[in-house]
């Protein structure tokens, strides 16, 4: 089991259709972020796609927050809809 929750609203693909995706995680224990371009080093994206990625992020950076947040103060309790493993 991985300590990383998926953004399962991003459904990101390179714009030149060779099957590269963009995943964005929070780490439920420390509320790091994690970006991956998964199967290469580099991805293009359609403008649209590009703004779902940022948004994506925006969630994860909240999301982090409140994982880091809970637990500074002792109470470690975090939430997720989902937790994957890395792609």
């Amino acid at each position: 089991m991985s300590a990383y929750s998926s953004d399962l609203d991003l459904t990101v693909t390179d714009a030149t259709g060779n099957g590269v995706e963009v995943d964005v995680a929070t780490n439920l224990l420390n509320g790091t972020v994690r970006l991956s371009v998964l199967w290469t080093q580099e991805i293009y994206l359609h403008p649209d796609d590009a703004e779902q990625v940022a948004q994506s992020l925006l969630r994860a950076a909240e999301h982090g927050r409140r994982i880091a947040e809970a637990r500074d103060s002792g109470t470690g309790q975090t939430t997720s809809s989902s937790v994957s493993s890395p792609r």
